[in-house]
């Protein structure tokens, strides 16, 4: 029974090639018509980059859902045919035992004949016991053979049908789960080609890579809701990404925003944004409290300690100044914000802070 379950080698490898050469052809589409969108709008810049970025990041996360649920509905479905296939070989099992009572009892009216005169007897009326027993016997046991017979046809017809369902469910299952199998492996290879051109751009940019690469891997957008999963100020430096201003850093998404920020600055007042505290792990927020008290966050709950916010000089230090009129008025574009509480209580307005939710891509 079990061997109904299994599509021959054959056909399993006709089938994930079937589903390769199909989901190639449709990206080698795709691809002609991402280069034709490319001559027409080069994404250069990092928010063009950061939002095809997430784009392929969503299709990728989508893709492997419907896989992980294409393989769920097919281990039920597996799992039913191989009950029904059970409940047949019980029924077979309980044919087998019918069988074997009217064998045995057909070797024995075979091995002890009606009597020497054959049917004689019993056709003149002259018939003993035996002999009437004997002929009943023989009336059983071609009625139950006959049952036997028909039983067996139903059972052979109805395991003949759900093996050609198993083979049909599991060469149908196979193509699917190969189809999505590969464009999983499409996207993922499409998202890390978007990636590391992201990084190259920000390295372009001033954004400084150790040997090993491990800057590049805290700069990856898709990893950044993971510094998250750390607590305040215990966030490990290989899941932070640095800024263009050297000694600082912040998480992957705020990074890639503020870098945007900096250029657009950089545009109108000729010079960088000028920082002096970005990331702050728990000891340095422990200090700034006790160096500063009533102008720094409780440690542990300083956006800080998030990889959220920047302290920032230069002119934006300066309430109305032009930069921080200008920062004021630009920022949100990016996802920066100078916080309610830092207008007045305390007063800060060297403090800004990037929120996620408001720098949501078109």
């Amino acid at each position: 029974m079990a061997s109904l379950l299994v599509l021959p080698g054959r056909a399993q490898a006709q089938a994930e090639g079937a589903a390769k050469a199909q989901v190639e052809a449709e990206a080698q589409s795709q691809a002609g018509a991402h280069v034709a969108k490319d001559r027409q709008e080069d994404p250069s810049n990092l928010t063009e980059l950061r939002k095809e970025a997430e784009q392929a990041a969503k299709k990728l996360e989508d893709a492997t859902k419907a896989l992980e649920k294409r393989q769920a509905t097919a281990k039920a479905a597996r799992e039913q045919l191989k009950g029904k296939l059970l409940v047949l070989r019980e029924s077979e099992l309980q044919l087998g035992r019918i069988r074997q009572p009217v064998s045995e009892l057909a070797e024995l009216l075979y091995g002890q004949p009606i009597g020497a005169d054959g049917v004689v007897p019993f056709l003149s009326g002259d018939t003993d016991t035996d002999t009437l027993r004997a002929m009943a016997s023989v009336n059983y046991m071609v009625k139950t053979r006959q049952e036997v017979v028909e039983r067996t046809s139903v059972l052979t017809e109805r395991t003949e049908s759900l093996a050609a369902e198993a083979q049909e469910l599991r060469a149908g299952n196979l193509l699917a789960e190969a189809q999505l199998a590969a464009e999983v492996d499409l996207l993922r290879k499409q998202s890390d080609k978007i990636v590391k051109s992201l990084t190259a751009a920000l390295v372009k940019l001033g954004i400084k890579i150790d040997k090993v690469g491990r800057a590049a891997l805290g700069c990856n957008p898709l990893r950044a809701t993971t510094a998250g999963n750390y607590p305040n100020g215990l966030i490990p430096g290989a899941m932070l990404c640095p800024l263009q201003q050297r000694g600082h850093s912040l998480r992957a998404d705020a990074t890639i925003a503020f870098v945007s920020l900096n250029e657009a600055y950089k545009q109108t007042f000729g010079r960088p944004i000028c920082v002096t505290d970005a990331y702050r792990n728990l000891a340095e927020q422990q200090s700034i409290y006790y160096r500063r008290p009533g102008f720094a966050a409780v440690p542990g709950r300083s956006n800080h300690g998030l990889g959220l916010a920047v302290d920032l000089c230069g002119g934006v230090e300066r309430f109305r100044s032009a930069e921080f009129n200008w920062l004021e008025k630009n920022g949100k574009r990016y996802g920066w914000f100078h916080p309610d509480w830092a207008y007045s209580s305390p007063f800060e307005p060297w403090h800004w802070e990037y929120d996620p939710k408001m720098d949501k891509l078109p």
